[in-house]
């Protein structure tokens, strides 16, 4: 099945339902259905053609969600910019991927005026004019023709969406619209939503994790989206959208229940507060509960090269289940298999720590132009994670620590060995290892642990500054430690990091 088909089907049974809300713009999914019809023919008339990568660099908005299924409407390829990275990792990202469109939001005008300096492409800016691009979007929407859909196989690529890599270079993920609707059939199930649904998109459109974008549409619901994501935003539009479903992470549920307005706000249409990024500490859930007592939780699990893999249902938030399960990303989900086996791929005994291996039809076909990386990460048919783990009886996977040592701040992962490679650039720097430690706010903030070259001096500020210069501020370290001595190592010449780490986390649990 190719992912349009939701579209389709929801312009089809109820094309008079309220599709989107953004700001003061409302579309029925008729429609937005013409719409996106509207913007493929806009876009061939570009010269995109069936495989062509069209980019965009853009808050969410609407017009994000029409360039979602516009460009799958046209068999072209999107390419989601994360729109926290810094110059140099755009630049990398468009050329990586070959992209020949680029459609932005006004406020990336000056970035795009420097892409513009290297990269021969069109320019589409949402709302308004500006002489960065080539043209406007919705007044090319509005003059172009009502295109047909470009039909193909389900297994052709759809979209590639960048992640951070070992090697410290991003990797291209590649999805195809057999995966695509995988992965949103499959979310259907997990969270029983209908066309009765309204969901607050509260993660980044350019993220897999703003689950909302495939499954509302795959049922016909209703989009609902805000500029602000504050507490006090989310609870205006739970009032006045009547919304059903947020996803979000465990940090911003607890602020929700802490808010002052938790107690008096209208939240009686609220039915599920989902999350992912981490495991929800009993504390937060318990306190989210009385304050939220008719809604349900749920924690999805999954990474770019396998999405929504695993699912832990609200039976397990409710008051009485095991608690033990709350430090788990729950089973394998609907239609998927999860498994964790040793260093030779052999499937290892319930309670066992091993890598955490997955498959399904929501797998990525691979990585853009890396062969050799597919291979290894899709050896046997399985996605292997590099996540190290355990399985319980119940078959609820366990992650006990990343083998990538991946940092997840704020539901964003960062990569210590991209942040490294930046700060041994530092002249001041001799070595230097990048942990996650505790953060209130964050879940976990990015550490930097240096030692300096003799005579040398660095402040975090220093640090920071230099850093932002090459990646996006969410990657930057927020604390530093500089140490008079060499990192400590093993006798394989490894860093120690687990040693670093464990001041940090004395009588806590690192809930990854």
């Amino acid at each position: 099945m190719r992912i349009t088909q939701g579209v389709r089907r929801a312009a089809h049974v109820c094309p008079h339902h309220l599709a989107v809300v953004d700001g003061e713009r409302r579309q029925t999914w008729s429609e937005f259905v013409g719409r996106v019809a509207r913007l493929s023919g806009a876009l061939r008339a570009h010269g995109v053609g069936r495989g062509d990568r069209v980019a965009i660099l853009a808050q969410n908005s609407d017009r994000y969600l029409e360039t979602y299924y516009g460009v799958f409407w046209s068999a072209a390829v999107l390419v989601p910019l994360n729109t926290r990275l810094a110059l140099p990792e755009i630049q990398f990202q468009l050329k990586d991927a070959g992209v020949k469109v680029i459609l932005f939001g006004r406020e990336f005008a000056a970035i795009v005026n420097e892409l513009r300096k290297s990269f021969d492409c069109v320019f589409i800016v949402f709302d308004g004019d500006t002489p960065s691009a080539d043209f406007v979007y919705d007044t090319m929407v509005s003059r172009a023709p009502i295109a047909d859909e470009l039909r193909g196989a389900d297994e052709e690529l759809a979209a590639i969406f960048y992640t951070g890599g070992t090697t410290g270079l991003p990797k291209g993920v590649m999805h195809t619209h057999k995966s695509l609707s995988a992965m949103a059939v499959n979310l259907v199930m997990s969270l029983q939503v209908d066309e009765e649904s309204v969901a607050l998109h509260s993660a980044p459109m350019f993220h897999m994790a703003d689950i909302a974008v495939w499954t509302m549409t795959q049922v016909g619901g209703t989009h609902i989206i805000t500029p602000r994501l504050d507490e006090g935003s989310l609870f205006d539009a739970i009032e006045q959208h009547g919304v059903t479903h947020i996803f979000t992470v465990p940090a911003v549920i607890d602020r929700l229940a802490k808010h002052r307005r938790a107690l008096s706000a209208n939240v009686s249409s609220l039915k599920m507060l989902g999350y992912g990024g981490a495991p929800m500490p009993p504390a937060v859930l318990e306190y989210a509960r009385e304050r939220f007592p008719n809604v349900s939780f749920g924690q999805g699990f999954g990474m770019t090269e396998m999405p929504a893999i695993s699912y832990l249902g609200p039976r397990w938030h409710r008051k009485g289940a095991n608690p033990e399960k709350l430090k788990s990303a729950g089973a394998a989900a609907y239609g998927y298999e999860l498994k964790v086996v040793d260093a030779d791929g052999k499937e290892l005994p319930r309670g066992k720590i091993g890598e955490i291996v997955g498959r399904g039809d929501n797998l990525m076909a691979g990585y853009w132009n890396r062969p050799e990386e597919t291979e290894k990460a899709l050896r046997t048919g399985w996605m292997h994670s590099q996540d190290a783990g355990f399985m319980d009886e119940d078959g609820a996977i366990y992650i006990t620590d990343r083998l990538k040592d991946m940092i997840i701040s704020g539901g964003e992962n960062v990569y210590s060995i991209e942040v490294e490679n930046v700060i041994y650039r530092h002249p001041s720097v001799t070595e230097c290892a990048i942990i996650g430690v505790p953060d209130d706010r964050w879940g976990e903030r990015v550490h930097a642990v240096v030692v300096l070259k003799p005579d040398a001096d660095l402040t975090l500020e220093q640090l920071s500054l230099f850093c932002r210069e090459h990646i996006a501020a969410y990657k930057c370290p927020r604390s530093l430690d500089v140490l008079p001595s060499p990192l400590p190592r093993s006798a394989a010449g490894k860093v120690l990091k687990t040693e670093l780490r464990a001041p940090h986390w004395k009588n806590r649990a690192r809930q990854i």
